[in-house]
């Protein structure tokens, strides 16, 4: 199984984890492809054509992206809403991703304990990519559990955020291997 990671990072060049991800992926060209949409559309100008050709070709795709405000790059949003399109991913004729398999990548800037109804964001991740899974569900796409690195901000390590790149790719292989056994 071939994998395509969606690679929305504002300014990857800055970035700590998604870098070191992306660094990481690429050691691995010959089963995964990057498409960084911020390189991709500097001006926000989509080619929705170009876009749904490219996740028809793959059978597992990754958002990868920091999570921004509870919530994904605007970027990406905008991607969503122009490449998702009715006829083509959802709707009586839109199935053209029926069956794919989606998940999440993310860098989150806080720590892990915080995402829980007793912590300072009062959330599990799980309740805040409610949407994520309410929109891949929506279009017939299998939802796999998210892969995510807390404290992204400020107190990862480099060696937590290099190992964090190495179990990032473990993740991945898993998926395309193992695709059966994975659930959210």
């Amino acid at each position: 199984m071939k994998t395509l990671v969606i690679l929305a990072h504002p300014n990857i060049d800055v970035s700590r984890v998604n870098r070191r991800w992306k660094e990481e992926l690429e050691q691995h060209a010959t089963d995964i492809t990057i498409h960084e949409i911020y390189q991709a559309y500097p001006d926000w100008d989509i080619d929705v054509s170009r876009e749904q050709k490219l996740l028809e070709a793959y059978d597992h795709i990754i958002l990868q992206f920091p999570l921004y405000w509870y919530s994904y790059p605007p970027l990406l949003k905008k991607w969503f809403d122009d490449v998702f399109t009715y006829g083509w991913a959802y709707g009586s004729s839109g199935n053209k991703l029926h069956g794919k398999k989606l998940s999440l990548a993310m860098s989150i800037g806080d720590k892990k304990e915080n995402y829980s109804p007793e912590g300072s964001v009062s959330f599990t991740v799980d309740e805040v990519i409610t949407p994520f899974k309410a929109s891949i569900n929506h279009v017939g796409a299998i939802a796999l559990p998210y892969f995510a690195v807390f404290g992204a901000s400020f107190q990862a390590t480099d060696e937590e955020i290099n190992q964090s790149a190495r179990d990032y790719y473990r993740y991945i292989s898993k998926v395309q291997n193992e695709v059966g056994n994975l659930s959210v």
